[in-house]
């Protein structure tokens, strides 16, 4: 595992605590995170929703130094599949 999603796995970890669903971060240049009931860890697979950013904007969002809807809204996060998960994750995110 990298530096950079040794770190995301960590802090996601413990912001997801009683997560339901799936959700799959690609952080682009750097891998792909699952969570899901079981936790956090790296790897790939099927998710109900899949959130694309850079490394440098993942950082951003998990440091609070920017706000999910922002990040979706100007197009520095990308969100594909369940819109009610990617709810459920932002508000874990903030």
């Amino acid at each position: 595992m990298g530096r950079v999603i040794d770190k995301a796995v960590d802090r996601l970890g413990a912001r997801l605590k009683n997560f339901s669903g799936t959700a799959k971060f690609v952080m682009l240049g750097e891998g792909t995170i699952i969570a899901d009931s079981t936790g956090v860890r790296e790897g790939d697979g099927p998710a109900d929703v899949t959130l694309t950013a850079t490394a440098e904007d993942f950082r951003a969002l998990l440091e609070s130094r920017l706000k999910p809807t922002t990040a979706f809204m100007t197009g520095r996060l990308k969100v594909d599949g369940s819109m009610p998960v990617a709810m459920k994750l932002g508000m874990a995110l903030t």
